[in-house]
């Protein structure tokens, strides 16, 4: 074949690069990639600020490209996205959906059905079958009105056309869906259980369904049908018993890549093989590859985080750039210009009546027959209305088999988005935090339904910060301090970083030091082991591996490896932060257990807090002295100005700074149990080794020591700020308990001071505090009484005692006693010891203990 100049030349020559050529079509298919991924990301910004899937900016991007906007531009079609070149952009992108298809398999977690079977199996199945029965009564009479035909130009059987009708009227889009449950953070929610279940049950319910629609579409008589049935069925079997245990086999004992949790090359050469020999089977017997690629996805092995990994080495390509042109060409193919008719639009608004009420209908019921209370039944029906991704996938392979013209698929495709967009909203109106918080309370017998407290509730109020009725180890005052318990330490830990700061803390929280001389260190708190917690907090992103993982049960993750007492065997914790703090725990012999888990910016206190077990548990987690002085320098410009034009509030700055300041402020703001802050100084300073300065005469001629001992967990001084000047609240008792503790423990100390204002109009209550720390026995311990301080100067005034030489390698403890989180995070005296520290290098533990 003869070669022309200027297709060798290119540009150079001449050459039009958008003409189409059948020498070079990936000239024309690379233009028109890039054109639709930049198209979807910029109409992607503005609707992921409403908490949007991405799948409906990939929509509405084929809909802008296709007739219905950018197709009136005189040779836009013929120009960008002519005749020619469609055949290699639908080549691409159905090998993306092939892919696709066999993610959204890894996703569909067969173990996770068996654990709620009955609330799958009913939910799921009462969902479907009421707006596939409305579904059948619609498509009568778009069947009248439309009379499809097939690809040859015969009429399609109403029945083939009714079961497709009734089964894109009862899909659920289980990507989307599980998506939503995580960004609203309903994941642990019980409405997210039944709904995630359920969800699992409706996508493959709902693939089944599909194929068979399109079984008797592609049949020509009733025997073709039921041979491609049991061609199918036959098919399916195959795959799921003897090649899913052979595949286990090979990748636990030949390549040992379920050992691993990853899989390697030759691992991924083989599930990539298996992905298109079984779409090729099952598109040759008249289904749709889709749906082999989808049976090779559910058979994947589920152990050790295997399918995540498996996922993180595909899904970029398939996600980026595939599926945006995959919903693009469904766009291309919906012509909103057609619905031209009031019968038309009559027909679009009932569609989207009926997709939501049955839907919602179903789910409502399916959940009320579950005991689930009306405003959760409401949500669940809500959630499962969501169509998305998967309804387009059905809607495009109806199209392509000719079962629906275009003009209904242009209707489907406005349901699907109208059902899509509006599942977010409707949610939160439903089913808002308040009321979930609400529900929480009732069920944990702290309130009535009508919101009053219970009887139990006001007792253990009555013990400023009892947490269990009855039991004096969570009662918070000075009586009762010997016998106050932490339950547990959670930790929450980001980066390497976050473990190095925070470890000595843990360090001597945790655990008895029975090293300890008497004679050191005499405590009126009695000493006890702590277990600990660690969450590692990463960011949950767009990512399908983010959402596996998300949405996969995978808790009570511990280093033991042993059974739980219910008999599920404990997995060890994956993830080199959680190795790090093992390791750590292991030496020291401190009980342990860790999740990994993934969560937005916006719900990362919440998420931390749906695994605290007990209120009497102490969160603990670090930031750098930098990253809150900088915040606390806007909240004094916004409170300053608070109504200047283009000010920023706290609340502005800290939403739109991620990281640790949003983290922060939403553990103060939301606890539910005691919370620290362990506020790093970024000033690195290692003195001598040994080196010791004296410092200063106390009011009552106290020698105030203050040392170095570079010890191997990073300080030498414990200092505790008591601010007697007002009322003593339990968040200073709980600091007051904290320094004690960790003073106990820590036997390379050079200091322990208390610094105590206090003033002469609230003797009564000083008297009681200053008797019990003068209880503290031992010769490294100094109390410090700072009579009548200015207010907010408290801190000044311990500062300025120092030299400043001992400032370096110490640990001040304050409570946190801001009263409203409406104006400040901080209070003053932690403000102040905060902006202190960034410039003479200790650091600050914050704490706030449970309750207001």
């Amino acid at each position: 074949m003869a070669v022309t100049t200027t297709s060798v030349a290119g540009i150079v020559a001449g050459r039009n690069p958008l003409e189409y050529s059948a020498s070079s079509p990936y000239t024309v298919f690379l233009f028109q990639a890039v054109f639709i991924i930049l198209f979807c990301q910029i109409v992607h910004y503005p609707l992921s600020k409403i908490r949007q899937p991405k799948v409906i900016a990939e929509v509405i991007t084929g809909i802008l490209l296709g007739p219905s906007v950018m197709g009136h531009i005189p040779k836009f079609t013929t120009t960008c996205f002519s005749a020619d070149s469609i055949t290699g952009l639908t080549l691409m992108a159905n090998v993306g959906i092939i892919l696709f298809l066999f993610i959204v398999g890894l996703e569909v977690d067969i173990g996770f059905i068996r654990k709620n079977f009955r609330v799958a199996i009913s939910v799921g199945i009462i969902n479907m079958a009421v707006p596939f029965g409305l579904g059948c009564a619609v498509a009568r009479g778009l069947y009248n009105e439309y009379h499809p035909e097939n690809t040859s130009g015969e009429a399609i059987k109403f029945t083939t056309f009714m079961v497709f009708i009734a089964v894109a009227m009862c899909i659920t889009a289980f990507p989307v869906l599980a998506r939503i449950l995580t960004e609203l953070n309903l994941l642990k929610d019980r409405v997210g259980t039944i709904v995630l279940a359920a969800g699992i049950t409706n996508d493959l319910l709902g693939w089944i369904l599909l194929a068979l629609s399109v079984t008797l579409a592609n049949a020509g008589n009733g025997v073709n049908t039921v041979y491609i049935i049991l061609l199918a069925l036959g098919w399916f079997l195959f795959m799921t018993i003897p090649v899913r245990i052979t595949l286990r086999y090979c990748l636990t004992r030949f390549t040992r890549d379920l050992e691993r949790g990853s899989p390697s090359q030759l691992s991924m050469m083989f599930i990539l093989v298996m992905v298109f020999i079984s779409a090729f089977y099952t598109d040759i017997i008249g289904v749709h590859p889709i749906f082999g690629a989808f049976i090779v996805g559910v058979i994947v092995p589920r152990d050790n985080g295997f399918v995540v990994s498996l996922t993180e080495k595909i899904e970029d390509l398939v996600n980026v750039v595939l599926i945006p042109l995959y919903f693009a060409l469904a766009g291309l193919n919906t012509n909103l210009g057609l619905l031209n008719r009031g019968i038309d639009w009559a027909y679009v608004v009932a569609i989207i009546v009926v997709a939501l009420v049955g839907k919602i209908s179903g789910g409502f019921a399916a959940a009320k027959m579950n005991k689930l209370l009306w405003r959760e039944s409401l949500s669940v029906g809500v959630l499962m209305s969501c169509k998305g991704i998967v309804e387009i996938v059905v809607l495009t392979t109806g199209l392509k088999a000719g079962i629906i013209s275009q003009r209904v698929f242009s209707m489907f495709i406005v349901m699907a988005l109208v059902t899509t967009f509006l599942t977010t909203p409707l949610t939160l109106v439903t089913y808002p935090v308040s009321y979930r918080t609400k529900v929480q309370r009732f069920f944990n017998g702290e309130i009535n339904w009508d919101g009053t407290p219970t009887k139990d509730a006001l007792d253990s109020d009555a013990g400023a910060g009892a947490v269990v009725p009855g039991s004096t180890t969570h009662l918070l005052t000075l009586e009762n301090m010997a016998k106050f318990r932490l339950t547990r330490l959670v930790v929450v830990l980001y980066d390497l970083e976050s473990v190095s700061n925070i470890m000595y803390l843990l360090h001597n929280l945790s655990f008895t030091n029975s090293g300890r001389s008497t004679d050191d260190f005499k405590s009126p708190v009695q000493n006890y082991d702590v277990d600990i917690h660690a969450l590692h907090i990463k960011e949950f992103t767009e990512r399908t591996s983010h959402l596996i993982q998300a949405s996969t049960s995978t808790t009570n993750l511990t280093s033991t490896g042993k059974k739980r007492a219910d008999g599920v065997a404990e997995r060890r914790p994956q993830g080199s932060l959680l190795n790090v703090l093992k390791v750590f725990t292991e030496l020291n012999h401190i009980h342990y257990s860790s999740q990994q888990l993934l969560s937005t910016e916006k719900n990362r206190p919440q998420t931390i807090f749906d695994n605290v077990a007990e209120p009497s548990d102490f969160v603990v987690t670090s930031a750098k002295a930098s990253q809150v002085i900088e915040s606390l320098a806007v909240e004094s410009a916004s409170q300053a100005t608070p109504s200047s034009p283009g000010s920023t509030t706290m609340s502005e700055f800290l939403d739109g700074h991620p990281s640790s300041q949003a983290l922060y402020r939403g553990l103060f703001e939301q606890a539910r149990c005691h919370v620290g802050l362990l506020i790093k100084t970024d000033v690195v300073s290692a003195p001598a080794r040994g080196s010791t300065e004296k410092g200063y005469e106390s009011e009552d001629d106290e020698d105030v020591k203050f040392g170095y001992d570079y010890s191997y967990l990073g300080i030498n001084h414990i200092n505790l700020v008591l601010d007697a000047t007002t009322e003593i609240t339990k968040h200073d008792l709980l600091a007051l308990h904290l320094l004690l503790k960790m003073a106990y423990n820590y036997t390379s100390l050079t200091a322990i001071n208390i610094f105590l204002g206090y003033s002469a109009d609230d003797a009564a209550e000083f008297n009681q505090l200053d008797a019990f720390v003068q209880s503290i026995g031992g010769r490294k311990v100094n109390v410090v009484r700072i009579s009548n301080p200015m207010p907010g100067r408290l801190v000044d005034d311990v500062l300025d005692r120092i030299p400043e030489a001992t400032f370096k390698n110490g640990l001040f403890v304050v409570a946190n006693n801001v009263a409203s989180f409406e104006g400040a995070v901080l209070d003053d005296n932690t403000r102040e010891l905060v902006a202190q520290s960034a410039m003479h290098g200790f650091n600050v533990l914050a704490v706030r203990a449970f309750g207001n």
